[in-house]
Formats: structure tokens, sequence, C-alpha cells
């Protein structure tokens, strides 16, 4: 199989040539939940004790919020990440946001969205769900939505630096393995593989089933006949 990657080892290469934006392209895996975890706190505490709500709001527009981020990580990964602009300007553009995840897969800098970039979806999202729904319910939603890209992110960090023993982790990190090393252009989902059986992105079947070796820390791929 041909390899979708240049190295498996945790390093991280220079995607910038000014320091200051290179330095902005890296982040450490915990940052997000410095950043968002009170924001989850803070929403939630607005929706029980400013806006005093009945668990028959904040249940439902806490659901809503993280299915709200779930379509959003799916169609942003696929649409998005994923996506070529034309010429050699386009791949350099495509590159710096997420090729060189896709070559440098095990870099611990960049599995989680820098702060740069999360940080303006984040407004992006408040300012139109508080159109959308008001403060009223907004509080409620947006601690969903919060907490969803929170989950995303923590979990592409794990899916490629730790090990799982349970079904549920290894499948899901089998899934992620494969649109990485075998089928770029299918297996969009990172946290769930549900918008990828909607939108019918599954992998197809085939003959060679790629599966993940775990040998002295480093991650591979290889192909098992059958």
């Amino acid at each position: 199989m041909a390899k979708n990657f240049v190295s498996n080892d945790d390093k991280s290469v220079r995607v910038f040539d000014n320091p200051i934006l290179d330095f902005l392209s890296r982040v450490h895996f915990t940052v997000p939940l410095l950043i968002y975890v009170p924001m989850v706190v803070y929403f939630l505490y607005k929706a029980i004790f400013v806006y005093q709500l009945s668990v028959l709001y904040i249940i439902p527009f806490f659901a809503l919020g993280l299915i709200t981020w779930s379509f959003t990580e799916y169609n942003m990964h696929r649409f998005v990440f994923h996506w070529m602009p034309p010429g050699e300007l386009g791949a350099k553009i495509n590159f710096m946001f997420h090729g060189v995840h896709h070559s440098y897969p095990r870099d611990s800098m960049r599995l989680v969205m820098v702060p740069a970039i999360s940080l303006p979806l984040c407004a992006l999202f408040y300012f139109t769900f508080l159109y959308l729904l008001g403060e009223r319910y907004l509080a409620p939603f947006f601690s969903g939505l919060v907490l969803g890209y929170l989950f995303y992110d923590m979990t592409h960090y794990a899916l490629h630096h730790l090990n799982f023993k349970s079904k549920f982790w290894l499948d899901l990190k089998q899934h992620h393995m494969i649109h990485h090393y075998s089928d770029p252009d299918n297996g969009f989902g990172v946290s769930t593989k549900f918008w990828d059986l909607i939108y019918r992105t599954t992998f197809k079947k085939k003959t060679d089933k790629p599966v993940i070796v775990e040998e002295r820390e480093h991650l591979e791929v290889t192909e098992v006949n059958h």
C-alpha cells in the first residue's frame, strides 16, 4: 500500500517562514481544555442559575448543541480541511491547514485545533446562534456545542497517541487510521462514524484490510491478505 504520510515520528515540521505564524500553528493538547472547559461551565451556570431554565429546556438544547458540533465536525473535515484549491498556491494552503497533519499524523503539536482558528470559529458560532436562539436558550445550547468540540479535539489526540483496549475505541481508532493511511477520501468522522454512514462515506470493502500495528510507540499500518 502506498503510504499517505511522510513520517510517523512525533516531530513538528515548519509550515510558515514567519516564526510567529509558525509558533501559532502549534498547540499543546491541553490548551483547548484550559480555554473551553470554563466556557462550558459558565454557560451551564447561566442556563441553571441566571435564566433558571428547567431540565426540560436544558437537556434538549444541550443535546442540540452536541449534535450541531458533530454535524459541523464532519462537514468541516470533509469540505474545508480536505478542500484542495487549484494551483500551487492551493496546494500550499491545503498543506498549511490540514495536509501537514496527514503528512505527519503523529505530530502531537498539531492534533487539536489551534486557538487562532478555534476562537474565531467559536465567536462565529456564538453570534450566529445568539441571533437564532436568543440569550436564554443559547446558554445550554452553546455549552453542548463547546463540549462537543472538546470531545472531538481530545478524541483526535487520543486516537493518534493512546493505546486502547475497549472495542468501541479500537474501532473508532481503526476508522481514523484507515482514513489517514489508506483511504483519505472517506471516513471523515473523528469522534463518531455516524455522519459517514449518513453521507455514505464509509470505507469500501476490500480484499486487503488495513490494520493498526502498535510497535515501540510508533503507529504503522500494514495490509493483511485474506
